[in-house]
């Protein structure tokens, strides 16, 4: 368990890293040259969120479905119940950013770009902040409510990144938004005096 946790731990710290460099570029000009390192780290996001998900599945799940969906033998029911109601979906959640992650992974190269063309390979990498909202929800489960007490086992130890993964994966929210705030008060002030140009003309 500590290891597949702190390999996650990994993946959303690089995820975040990544993910803060672009609106942070556009607030703070002098932030410009972290652009360069966007894209390896988002590369290393994905490659350590990939172990994570295979040594959960490996370790916990042991490449059972309905176990990765929550599901387990209770000896006194004689029978498989679900014992987390929202283990199944933190897990489908996760799996969902995961895969998501691959194909940022798998398209961002030059010769992706030029291959699907810049249209659809925007579309694909602004579908990176869908991941961020599905990584916080997914992290947010296990490190704040999966492992306090339940009625069939102890807690486990608390995780000492749920504090620093709140702040982080906040400040990039708030980023992101700042970047999105100003760009839209950017274009409407362009829009605003084209068009007191226009009406001077």
């Amino acid at each position: 368990m500590r290891l597949w946790r702190a390999v996650g731990d990994a993946a959303a710290l690089l995820l975040f890293t990544a993910l803060a460099i672009g609106p942070a570029a556009k607030l703070w000009s002098s932030a410009g040259w972290l652009l360069r390192w966007r894209r390896a780290i988002g590369v290393w996001a994905g490659l350590v969120a990939t172990v994570h998900a295979l040594l959960v599945i490996d370790g916990w799940a042991q490449w059972s479905l309905r176990r990765f969906l929550g599901y387990e033998f209770v000896p006194q029911l004689a029978r498989e119940a679900r014992m987390e109601p929202g283990f199944g979906l933190a897990n489908l959640i996760g799996l969902v950013a995961l895969v998501w992650m691959l194909v940022l992974v798998a398209t961002s190269s030059d010769r992706a770009l030029r291959f699907v063309g810049p249209p659809a390979w925007k579309w694909i990498h602004n579908g990176a902040y869908v991941v961020l909202y599905l990584v916080v929800l997914h992290g947010s489960y296990y490190l704040f409510m999966h492992y306090t007490v339940s009625f069939h086992r102890l807690p486990a130890p608390e995780n000492w990144f749920r504090i620093p993964f709140l702040i982080l994966g906040g400040a990039v929210i708030a980023l992101q938004w700042a970047a999105f705030a100003r760009e839209v008060r950017r274009r409407r002030a362009h829009g605003h005096s084209g068009r007191e140009g226009a009406l001077s003309r």
